[in-house]
């Protein structure tokens, strides 16, 4: 049987491990998400002023080979597409790879904790047995642990 001061620290030990992964964990994320929102956000202002400049540059630039109308739509395609590809850019962000470790730790904390409980609910058991054992018979229960220092008390007052 492990000592219940023991157990008790290294539950706390691996609740204290659990939260800190779980911080780590939602901290990551939301840098992740923060980094996204603020790529998507430039793509977006990125995307604005490439639709204003690039219509009017490559507008008065296509007019004399083309429609204006033909080259107004190209430079509005080409405008769209480099919107889209920093969008991607920004969605292609990832933490789950830098937080493989940090959910390791965590998952290795539970699975101690779950131990854990397991034992410390075998050692009440255990306990609640020993005790209803006390309460059906007292002296046959406190016997065996009591002869031991009562021979050697008796083996003590012997010598002398």
């Amino acid at each position: 049987m492990s000592n219940p001061t023991d157990t008790m620290n290294r539950i706390g030990r691996n609740l204290s491990v659990l939260f800190r992964t779980e911080r780590l964990i939602a901290r990551r994320r939301m840098t992740v998400l923060r980094n996204q929102s603020a790529l998507i956000t430039f793509a977006a202002l990125v995307a604005s002023l490439g639709v204003i400049m690039l219509n009017v540059a490559g507008f008065f630039a296509m007019r004399q080979t083309m429609s204006p109308p033909m080259a107004a739509l190209v430079i509005a395609l080409i405008d769209v597409g480099l919107a889209a590809l920093i969008m991607l850019l920004a969605l292609r962000l990832n933490a789950d790879s830098e937080l493989e470790p940090v959910e390791e730790l965590r998952d290795l904390a539970i699975a101690e904790l779950e131990t854990d409980v397991q034992l410390t609910v075998a050692e009440a058991r255990e306990l609640g047995a020993d005790l209803r054992r006390v309460a059906r018979d007292p002296l046959g229960s406190l016997l065996p642990g009591l002869l031991a220092p009562l021979l050697s008390i008796l083996m003590g007052n012997n010598k002398k």
